[in-house]
Formats: C-alpha cells, structure tokens, sequence
C-alpha cells in the first residue's frame, strides 16, 4: 500500500465492488430458481419413464433418449398445432400493436370531448377477468359464422387496454416542443406518428409485442372452446394437453413436447430482452 494512501481510502474502494458481488450473486440465484424448472423439464425429457420416477430424480441424464423428441413431434402432430399458434399469435400482436398505437397517440396528442373519461374506460377494461366475457364472446363469434376459424381465435384479443396504457405512457415523455416544430414543418399527425412517435417509443412497442406474443402464445381456453375437435386450427397447448392423454405413460414425451412448444418463446426473450428492459426502466431515470 501506497505510503500517502489510508486504510480508509482502501475501504472505500472495496465498498463498491462488494456490492457489485453481492448483487451478481443475488441475479444468479433467482435465474436459477427461476430456470430450474425448464432445465429439470430438459432432463427429464431425455430420460427413461422408470429414471423419472427416482428420488432424488438425476440433475444430468446419463443415457440421452433424444428420440423423445421426434416422437413429440410426429406422435402429436406439432407441425400442425404450431403453425396454428404462429398464425395465431401474428394476428393478435398486429392488431394489439395497431390499435394501441393508434389510441395511444390520440389519448397523448389530440384533444377532443370525453378524452379522460374514455382513458377511464380504457383502464377499467384491465380490471374485468377474461372469464367474465367469454360466454359473449363465444356467442359472438359463433352468430358471425367464425366458429373453428382463425377470425374468431382472433377477433376477441385485437385490442387492449393495457397496450393503450403503456404506449400512451411512452408518447407522453415525447417533448411537445417536438410536436409543433413538427407541425410547423408540414407534419401531420399520422405522418408524425410514423416519423418521430413511433421511432421514439420504439422499447415500449417492442415491449408491448413481446407480452402479446407471451399471451396469444399461452392461450388454452379459449382456443379450446371456440375451436371444437376439429384439429385444423387448434394451437399448440390443446395439442400438448392431447399429446399428455394419449401418451400417459410416455412422461417424457410430453416433456418433449412442452420444450419444443416454450422454444419460441425462449427465442423471443433473448432477441428482445433489450428492448423489454429498456421499456420497463424506461422513466425511472430523467
């Protein structure tokens, strides 16, 4: 140690880094918890059904049974149920990021009759259980002659007001000063939408895409009950639930299953998870 440098210097200097420790140490043991279970979902699909069935059950399988996989595949048809969840899911998150955006921007910028009374409205929607509105949904969708069809998996799950919640948060932090110098330069207001709102909230849409995949993704009732037993438009959790029936002494094939069906989602985080980040941080720091 430096002869002109203090004990107390050095304490100083260390505080920092201990805490950088402590909280790396603290991320790492709630990613472990929190994918623990995936990974044990992992093991135990490539394991015999006996080894599963072991207590303790083995962390790391010793004799990999990849087959488990193929058999998931073709066994419970989730080509089909996945090309049906992606198409889906598209629909949804473009017609949940389009009408968001385009209410979000009017409940920011423009001024007409009722406009917190409607916002009210809006917010209110996130407080009734999807629960509550499905017996009118589904007779809606059935008078319509949507029944086992993608209009009506879709229809219900176009709008939301959580979606109008957090874009209309975001096209708030945009300065007003920008507004009217747009304006002043010949903007109107869906070309500033295009040209400067939109590129500015980018994280919060993106954010917003993410939780809608999250949702059309995991949808099991409604698909359920508005598709029949017609498998032509069923989605990938009715499919895992008939794989789990009809293959109750395969456990590991479910599993396989089930990996194959969160793959995509898995995709999405990690190529998005900046953009997640930045949307939830974002106004925590000026």
């Amino acid at each position: 140690m430096p002869a002109t440098e203090q004990p107390t210097d050095v304490v100083r200097r260390r505080r920092p880094r201990a805490r950088l420790v402590a909280r790396y140490l603290l991320l790492t043991l709630g990613a472990v918890i929190v994918l623990f279970p995936v990974y044990m979902a992992l093991v135990n699909s490539l394991l015999l059904p006996s080894q599963i069935a072991h207590q303790p059950p083995p962390l790391i399988p010793t004799n990999p049974q990849w087959h488990t996989y193929p058999d998931a595949w073709t066994g419970g048809h989730l080509g089909i149920y996945l090309r049906n969840s992606a198409v889906q899911t598209v629909i949804i998150v473009a017609g949940q990021l389009v009408t968001s955006i385009l209410a979000a921007f009017a409940f920011a910028f423009l001024e007409f009759p009722l406009k917190k009374t409607l916002f009210i409205v809006f917010l209110m929607t996130l407080m009734i259980p999807f629960e509550v509105t499905v017996a009118t949904n589904l007779t809606t969708v059935s008078s319509l002659g949507w029944f086992n069809s993608f209009p009506g998996l879709t229809l219900p799950f176009l709008a939301t007001g959580f979606g109008v919640f957090l874009l209309r948060q975001a096209f708030l932090q945009i300065p007003r000063d920008l507004k009217e110098a747009a304006q002043l330069d010949g903007y109107g207001h869906l070309r500033f939408l295009w040209a400067v709102a939109i590129p500015l909230a980018r994280p919060a849409i993106a954010a917003l895409g993410v939780f809608s995949f999250l949702g059309a993704w995991n949808q099991y009732l409604w698909p359920l009950l508005v598709t029949g037993n017609d498998n032509s438009v069923r989605t990938v959790q009715i499919g895992l639930k008939q794989l789990l029936n009809t293959q109750l002494d395969q456990l590991n094939v479910s599993l396989a299953g089930t990996i194959i069906a969160i793959a995509p989602l898995i995709v999405l985080l990690v190529v998005f998870q900046k953009q997640l980040v930045r949307s939830l941080t974002a106004g925590a720091v000026k």
